[in-house]
């Protein structure tokens, strides 16, 4: 059989144009080490390493980061986040970068009005304190009932009011504030549980509604009244509005 030598074996070939036996074969004694290297092909391109990257990526200051001031409203504010992600569409961490800061400056705008509230109604509060006996003494007779309850006695004494105004032309309101007395009382009622100290309310508020209507209504200038509305339908509103107040606020 025939045999063939490797003794002398060149590895270099003009196809790989290297030779490959110094690559393999250790020199002047040292260990065998391989050199090999993989080849370079699209898939081992970074992600995303031909996307704009944000250059302020790593600014600390959130503010600075979407390049606003520190005054800026809410409206500038989502205009450069809008901007900014529409620039650097496409690059992961620029994106999640801008959203994080303009998260940052959300958070610290709601925990700037929230505490300015609480300083508001501490502050509120503290006058309170201080205010002297009499009007604390008056805060007692006052209350803030819900929402709803105050709405419901507003759209009642709307309701009157408007019925006033449309039977102007036929006769007085002295039905529609003889109705508006009976809710205030009735309302009164309700809290007090005395129909004595309810009427008394209500009635003391029909008469400083209707001295304070005769002392305002003439004052208001002609040209801002319609012609059909009379002194007495005027000062009734007015009386509806302290009847309001008091069945609504005062205990």
């Amino acid at each position: 059989m025939a045999s063939v030598s490797l003794t002398n074996l060149d590895l270099a070939t003009p196809f790989l144009g290297l030779n490959l036996s110094s690559r393999l074969i250790g020199v002047k004694g040292r260990p065998f080490r391989a050199l090999f290297r993989s080849p370079r092909c699209v898939l081992d391109t970074p992600y995303e390493g031909n996307v704009t990257k944000f250059s302020r990526i790593r600014v600390w200051d959130p503010y600075k980061r979407l390049g606003v001031s520190t005054a800026a409203s809410e409206e500038e504010i989502w205009s450069a986040r809008n901007f900014l992600l529409q620039q650097y569409s496409g690059h992961e961490r620029s994106e999640e970068s801008i959203e994080a800061a303009f998260e940052e400056i959300l958070m610290a705008s709601f925990q700037h009005r929230k505490k300015t509230k609480i300083n508001l109604k501490t502050r509120l509060k503290k006058q309170v304190e201080e205010s002297p006996p009499w009007f604390k003494n008056l805060l007692n007779f006052v209350e803030l009932p819900p929402t709803d309850v105050i709405f419901r006695r507003l759209f009642l004494f709307a309701f009157m009011g408007g019925w006033s105004i449309m039977n102007s032309a036929e006769g007085g309101p002295a039905f529609q504030v003889a109705v508006s007395l009976a809710a205030c009382i009735y309302f009164l009622n309700e809290k007090t549980k005395s129909l004595a100290r309810a009427s008394i309310i209500g009635l003391g508020s029909l008469v400083a509604g209707w001295v304070c209507g005769s002392l305002i209504v003439p004052s208001i200038p002609s040209f801002l009244l319609q012609p059909t509305w009379s002194l007495e339908l005027l000062t009734s509103l007015v009386v509806y509005v302290f009847l309001f107040l008091s069945c609504t606020f005062l205990k």
